[in-house]
């Protein structure tokens, strides 16, 4: 049987035949289930959420996650790869409201949550179809029809359960505390929200350093020198809109202070202020203290200032009181006063912190030690608050109860600022300003004016400080006083650090660092989530908190429910009414009931006492869903069963899910089962464009993923992702790369297989004759030095490609593979042993030429099948070596056939024939014109045995006569040495001028022993000041061209070319001109390889000299039985010539 030719490589043209032929022979479910024997490789993905359009970022991870379940599979593993989907959360609910037009605010009230969710439900799946279409396009061979759905019904359950697990070791709790908070999402956050990368931004506020005025009493008496001194605290903030909700102000209890006389830069009046000492350079520089006090000025620029008074420490400032500096609301007994706090630094502001308990959590935390009280407003419903609601405003008076603000705000002062965001990306009407205009007129502007007015601020100044956004809303967080549910993820902080030291990491300093880093300070992780579409938490409470029940499976709410109808709470069990039966895991009996809100919400329990308990009205961070999927994914009923929460041997995810995915995974595993949840773990970095730049729409820069594929196939795309730069480095994505793949990698390998293609069909060679069963099989140790090379290279990048794939570095797989393929196999194999294929009858020698090239292609196809699935299984069904490559196993290293000798010395061929390729380029002397001679210092005898035996090698593959060794180089080849100075600088370091001086000195024969002797270690150089031990790196030796020689140098070898090229030298030349030229002309006009020609060509002298030597080659070489010349060729075709053309008629004879 033949193999296949093909005009031209088309690989979307190929994808579209093998995608379809493994949907056909269901190669995928074959390669997993024809093996039920097998040891199981586990494997989890990651569910992304089909509510979005994938894009190119996707292709890479999904094709790390392919390469090394198909390469598992390979290795004889049984690799079941189950598609889920990411399905409740923030990103479903904020494109929810988009499409709607309504905001959080909306819901149950212009519709009800019913509907709401309803609308969820179906938006969540948008995109199904495009991810669907991503994965075939990409060949990600993962089952899609069995996924794993985080809304289902039965993966709640699980959820539930895994809570209820958290909730009976003590684990989860309900707190009040100051968390993060997104006002454009209207939920509070978890810190590992918080810590995905790009949170944290850059922005540019309005900062100001306040002035709080020390009220004097016993107290702070000894800070006055007099009784009407006006005197303050400096305080810096960057976010001036907390300052009327400030209670305190904090000091270090060690730090130093110290009192200033000065004046007040915007109204002129003299003032006295107390800061850190540290920190008076920032406000008060060296220089204006010189400034005499009484030439002060209202509005110069240059403010003096006097230190007056001893220093003091925070401990004597705590108890001073000050006065309250925005008057607006009172917060009750016990506020304004100086405390103390050891997270106070001298690293910014001033040294004293700025306290406004309600909006910081070590405010809140360092208040509450002291005994101050937190500024709390009370709204219409009779709530306690701060003095900004959940939309990010100051309260409206309207909202809030009128008894408090008759007796507790001066609603003259607040009225014009209440109903006011915070921040300007809160406000509808202000969103989508950027730059200077975001802060114009924002309300931090306006209170920092405020305090202008009134005397209560010293400076004011713009800063660029870094914020945390929100992860999905991409706006600003506050930290705001929530009431939530908390995992206690500190409890299991040194339990999580000892795991995940047995964790293998790629790369490992993602484990050590932004990992390892961030369990070291792990805070307790915020569940709550204040929305509607999510995992209800199945916690229920009675009405005044004392009694609560958390919920681990539907039979146990099952019974619950029962219980509740019994006691008179409930007119019916809602599960019982829809026919759901416990113990019954079937999809139907699922799909009966919601688990959803509002359903759960309306289900009321009974307490161990018979009060009425309802469930905790938030739902729970999406992320836990994800997190939960090793169990949730196979549901409860395999609770019990090794499957329930296995451990995974690889997972592989975007370095944005490290405190993500992967943390939830860690967490939940290690707190329910107290291992990890997973042995290796691959974190890829960002998909950036060719500039390094950020991809976003804004900026025009995205890569449309589909367009990609359809235009060069899953392969070219898939390997220049996996092999340009290690996927743990961000890639510059550049289209031209792909291009490049396809042409150099896969367009090479097309080329060799048509080669033995073209060439093995001629000759009758079939796949049966490469087996090793086969009567014609020639053993590899009775061929040829160069198949025995080639084979020998192939077995050590067998073991190369297969540690590598082994240690998941893909990238050192593919380009192992891809340097094989066009340097050895097709740049070196191929065309140094051409003329065996050509000539002859298919002997022994012939058809070990064959079996060798044949053995090279069916083992790049199978190493390289992992990374490119789909031109892989092309090759290897073309050269009838099985079924399907993705059904096979990874072929063994012989090392028996592993000769490093014989490697080193072709490799020793192949850089002589660079370096002289090189020195031909330099002068524009092509390969075809042959030239005299090479020498090569030979100062090594091993080096010297290793060049004698591929001395024809060289010498065929750069076209020059003549190789000599010579032993002294000592007036043929002009050396000259010089330190290097990066390398060496940093050892020698102040004796560098001395060094360079003596190696500036050396004679030729000295240099020559320097290189001698380094080429076996290393060199002593004597100095007046003592003796220097130089190695091959310290020094760099270079040459100078002899007259009608060139020299190169590359390590320890030296070569010299003769380029002086005689009438003798130029005729062959010609002769070799005129063979490629007749040769493309055969291609051209169709001609069979085989096919014996005529040829008639213009006469001009330099062809008639070249034919009057070389007119037998010529002919052997080209199969032409007849050349003549003629004037004017009739029928010719005009070939390039030097700087014309040339006629030549060809024809079949």
């Amino acid at each position: 049987m033949k193999f296949p030719e093909y005009k031209n490589l088309d690989l979307p043209a190929i994808q579209e035949e093998i995608t379809g032929k493994w949907d056909q022979e269901q190669t995928f479910r074959r390669s997993v289930e024809d093996r039920p024997e097998a040891p199981a490789f586990v494997f989890f993905e990651g569910p992304p959420s089909a509510n979005g359009m994938p894009g190119i970022h996707h292709v890479i991870s999904r094709a790390i996650k392919d390469v090394v379940c198909r390469y598992k599979t390979q290795r004889g593993f049984k690799v079941e790869r189950r598609a889920g989907w990411d399905t409740h959360g923030l990103p479903v609910e904020l494109n929810v409201e988009k499409m709607l037009g309504i905001t959080k605010e909306d819901i149950g009230v212009t519709l009800t949550v019913e509907e709401y969710n309803a609308v969820c439900r179906k938006e969540v799946m948008k995109y199904t179809r495009e991810w669907e279409l991503l994965t075939r396009k990409m060949a990600y061979w993962v089952d899609m029809s069995r996924p794993y759905v985080t809304y289902h019904n039965s993966y709640i359950e699980t959820v539930w359960y895994l809570l209820s697990e958290i909730y009976r070791k003590g684990l989860l709790y309900k707190g009040y505390s100051i968390q993060p908070y997104s006002p454009a999402a209207g939920t509070g956050l978890s810190t590992h929200e918080l810590n995905q990368p790009g949170c944290y931004k850059d922005v540019k506020d309005t900062t100001c350093t306040a002035l709080f005025r020390i009220t004097k009493d016993n107290n702070s008496d000894f800070l006055f020198e007099r009784e009407d001194e006006p005197l303050y605290f400096l305080s810096w903030t960057t976010t001036p809109w907390t300052l009327p909700s400030n209670t305190a102000l904090c000091v270090g209890p060690a730090i130093q202070y110290i009192k200033l006389r000065t004046f007040n830069p915007y109204s002129g009046g003299p003032i006295s202020v107390i800061m850190a000492r540290d920190l008076r350079e920032t406000l008060f520089p060296e220089k204006n203290g010189e400034i005499p006090m009484d030439s002060y000025k209202p509005g110069d620029k240059a403010t003096p200032w006097i230190h007056t008074g001893p220093v003091f420490t925070g401990k004597q400032l705590e108890g001073i009181r000050y006065s309250q500096l925005i008057p607006w609301v009172n917060p009750g007994e016990g506020a304004f006063r100086v405390i103390t706090g050891d997270f106070v630094t001298t690293q910014e502001g001033t040294g004293i912190v700025h306290i406004a308990p309600t909006f910081g959590d070590d405010d809140h935390k360092v208040a509450k030690k002291h005994g101050v009280p937190a500024l709390i407003l009370k709204d219409s419903l009779g709530n306690l608050c701060p003095m900004v609601d959940k939309t990010g405003k100051f309260y409206r008076l309207e909202d809030l109860d009128a008894h408090f603000v008759e007796t507790r705000i001066d609603s003259g002062s607040y009225a014009p600022f209440a109903g006011r965001y915070v921040k300007n990306a809160y406000d509808p009407h202000k969103d989508g300003q950027s730059g200077e205009a975001a802060g114009a007129d924002s309300l931090d502007v306006e209170i920092c004016m405020w305090l202008k007015k009134n005397n209560g601020v010293f400076r004011i100044e713009k800063m660029v400080h870094n914020y945390p956004h929100c992860w999905r809303t991409d706006k600003p967080v506050l930290y705001y006083p929530l009431d939530s549910w908390f995992i206690r993820t500190t409890a299991v902080r040194e339990r999580m650090m000892e795991l995940n030291d047995t964790i293998r990491w790629k790369p490992e300093s993602t484990g050590t660092g932004r990992f390892g880093k961030w369990l070291e300070n792990l805070q307790d992780w915020n569940l709550s989530r204040s929305r509607y579409w999510g995992t209800p938490l199945p916690i229920w409470r009675t009405e005044d908190g004392k009694e609560e029940r958390c919920i681990g499976s539907l039979q146990e709410l099952y019974h619950a429910l029962d219980d509740s109808v019994a006691r008179g709470f409930m007119k019916s069990n809602p599960l019982r009414d829809k026919g759901f039966v416990p113990g019954d895991y079937s999809k139907e009996n699922y799909e009966r009931i919601d688990l959803h809100r509002p359903f759960v919400d309306q289900w009321v329990l009974s307490s161990a006492s018979g009060k009425s308990m309802r469930r905790e009205p938030d739902l729970i961070d999406v992320w836990f869903d994800s997190g939960s999927m090793p169990f949730s994914q196979e549901g409860l009923e395999k609770l019990g069963t090794p499957a329930f929460g296995q451990v995974a041997d690889f997972i592989a995810e975007g370095v944005d899910q490290t405190r993500g995915w992967f943390f939830t995974l860690h967490a939940i595993a290690t707190m329910v089962n107290d291992r990890v949840c997973f042995r290796n773990v691959l974190s890829n970095g960002l998909i950036l464009d060719k500039n390094g730049n950020k991809m976003s729409k804004r900026l025009g820069n995205t890569v449309d993923p589909f367009k990609m594929l359809d235009l060069y196939g899953a392969d070219p795309l898939r390997w220049y992702m996996l092999t340009n730069a290690q996927p743990w480095d961000n890639l510059r994505f550049d289209e031209t790369g792909v291009d490049e793949i396809r042409r150099k990698f896969f367009g090479t390998l097309y080329n060799t297989y048509s080669f033995f293609a073209l060439y093995a069909n001629v000759d009758g060679f079939t796949a049966d004759l490469a087996r090793e069963d086969n009567p014609g099989w020639v053993p590899v140790k009775e061929r040829s030095e160069m198949d025995r090379w080639i084979i020998s290279l192939l077995n050590t990048l067998t073991a190369n490609v297969l540690d590598a794939y082994e240690n998941y570095d893909i990238t050192t797989a593919g380009r192992l593979i891809q340097d094989f393929t066009g340097d050895h196999l097709s740049n070196w194999y191929v065309r140094l042993n051409r003329k065996r294929f050509w000539r002859g009858e298919l002997d022994d020698d012939k058809r070990a030429a064959y079996q060798t090239l044949y053995t090279c292609l069916r083992t790049i196809a199978l190493l390289g099948a992992p990374i490119a699935p789909v031109y892989m299984e092309r090759l290897y069904m073309d050269l009838g070596a099985g079924d399907s490559v993705h059904l096979e196993l990874m072929p063994k290293v012989q090392d028996e056939l592993i000769d490093k000798a014989l490697e080193e010395r072709m490799d020793l061929a192949q850089r002589c024939t660079s370096m002289v390729l090189g020195l031909r380029r330099k002068v524009n002397i092509k390969v075809r014109q042959p030239l005299s001679k090479i020498m090569i210092p030979v100062l090594d005898k091993s080096m010297g045995k290793k060049l004698a035996k591929v001395k024809s090698i060289i010498l065929n593959e750069v076209n020059v006569k003549e190789l000599e060794f010579i032993h002294d180089t000592a007036g043929l080849i002009l050396k000259g040495i010089k330190p290097n100075f990066k390398v060496l600088g940093k050892k020698c370091g102040p004796r560098m001028k001395e060094i360079a001086s003596a190696l500036n000195a050396f004679s030729q024969e000295e240099i020559a022993l320097v290189e001698k002797a380094m080429e076996t270690g290393s060199y002593t150089l004597s100095l007046d000041g003592g003796e220097v031990l130089l190695e091959r790196e310290d020094v760099t030796i270079t040459s100078q061209d002899m007259p009608g020689w060139l020299i190169a140098i590359e390590g320890p070898l030296t070569i010299a070319l003769d380029v002086t090229i005689t009438d003798a030298l130029l005729r062959e030349g010609t002769a070799r001109e005129l063979i490629n030229r007749i040769q493309n002309l055969r291609k051209d006009t169709g001609l069979e390889v085989t096919d014996k020609i005529r040829l008639v060509i213009e006469e001009r002298k330099d062809v008639a000299d070249a034919l009057q030597d070389f007119r037998q080659f010529i002919a052997s070489q080209v199969l032409a039985t007849d050349i003549s010349m003629a004037a004017t060729p009739t029928a010719a075709h005009a070939v390039e010539w030097k700087e014309g053309t040339l006629s030549i008629h060809i024809e079949k004879s």
